[in-house]
């Protein structure tokens, strides 16, 4: 039986938080692989400026090339949206895992905590178990998710993360502002969206 996680994002830029996120939830589930799942057409991101598909492909392939226990799944990019979670994990389950292996669903504290708006979050809890990765300084009242989704306080597994603040909007503001991303993400990355002069007119 394996032990399959998955995290699923726009990864636009992919940097080092999405890495140490996932690499944590490898060595704390003991997992076997980790998948990341890059969105083609975020539903809560929808008329916001993204890079390319092509271009967050090459950019995530680069950044995980070293890591033999991180893989890229294009099952929501290769599919028609909008790519909705509850969607992703019930493919993934057909064409990803074995039957026996044990599915989980990576995401971020911050997300856990808007999950019951999430479309379809039972459907979720039944597809895969649940780790949230947490940050100093940042904790959550489970009283509101409770009383949405009954029992999800004990069914979520918290993953210590090392105090990383790093986002993909912060990364992008700075690169339109002319600020340096360096070491806020792999210096391939860097020195793609460099080349590829990505994010200089986002708005």
């Amino acid at each position: 039986m394996a032990r399959i996680g998955l995290l699923g994002g726009t990864f636009d830029p992919v940097h080092f938080g999405h890495l140490i996120l996932a690499e944590t939830a490898r060595d704390t589930l003991r997992l076997d692989k980790v998948y990341f799942v890059p969105a083609a057409d975020p539903p809560h991101k929808m008329g916001n400026v993204i890079a390319r598909a092509e271009n967050r492909l090459t950019m995530l392939r680069r950044a995980i090339a070293d890591n033999d226990a991180f893989e890229i799944s294009l099952i929501d990019v290769d599919r028609e949206g909008p790519d909705y979670t509850a969607d992703m994990l019930e493919i993934a389950r057909k064409k990803l895992l074995q039957p026996g292996d044990e599915l989980w669903f990576l995401m971020g504290l911050d997300s856990m905590i808007d999950f019951p708006n999430w479309h379809q979050p039972e459907r979720i809890r039944q597809l895969a178990r649940l780790a949230a990765a947490t940050r100093p300084g940042f904790d959550i009242d489970w009283t509101p998710l409770e009383k949405a989704l009954p029992g999800i306080s004990h069914e979520v597994t918290l993953l210590p993360m090392p105090g990383v603040d790093i986002s993909s909007n912060n990364s992008r503001r700075r690169i339109r502002h002319g600020s340096s991303i360096r070491y806020l993400a792999p210096e391939c990355v860097r020195q793609y969206i460099i080349k590829q002069e990505l994010y200089r007119y986002v708005r």
